[in-house]
C-alpha cells in the first residue's frame, strides 16, 4: 500500500498525468489491490493482520477512500471490503477518515 499503490495517487502526480488521471488510479489501485487481497488471505482476522489495529489497517482505509473516489469496484476484493468496514466501525477511524479532514480534494 505505502509504496505501490499510495505515491501514484498524490495530487501532484494525478495532476501530472491530466486527463487520464481515473484510468492511471484506477490501474494501479487495482494491481495494488489484487496483490494485497491475496496477502491478506493469509493474514488477515479482523483486521489486516489478526485482530489487533496495525500500521496496515492505518494505511488501509485511505486507499479504499481513493478506490471509491475514482470509481473503482472492491467488490472483487471481499477481503479488503471487510476490514475496512471492520475498521470504519472504530472511533478512531472515524474521526480520522480522509473525507472528515478540510484539505480533502473534492474530486
Amino acid at each position: 500500500i505505502v509504496s505501490g499503490i499510495q505515491p501514484l495517487q498524490n495530487l501532484h502526480v494525478l495532476q501530472k498525468v491530466g486527463e487520464k488521471k481515473l484510468e492511471w488510479a484506477q490501474h494501479f489501485i487495482t494491481r495494488g489491490f489484487q496483490a494485497l487481497e491475496k496477502i491478506l488471505e493469509n493474514t488477515a482476522g479482523r483486521f489486516c493482520v489478526g485482530d489487533q489495529v496495525t500500521i496496515a489497517d492505518l494505511c488501509l482505509v485511505p486507499q479504499v477512500t481513493n478506490a471509491e473516489r475514482f470509481n473503482l469496484d472492491i467488490a472483487p476484493y471481499p477481503t479488503i471490503s471487510r476490514i475496512n468496514k471492520s475498521l470504519l466501525q472504530l472511533p478512531a477511524f472515524q474521526v480520522s477518515h480522509p473525507s472528515c479532514q478540510p484539505d480533502t480534494p473534492e474530486d
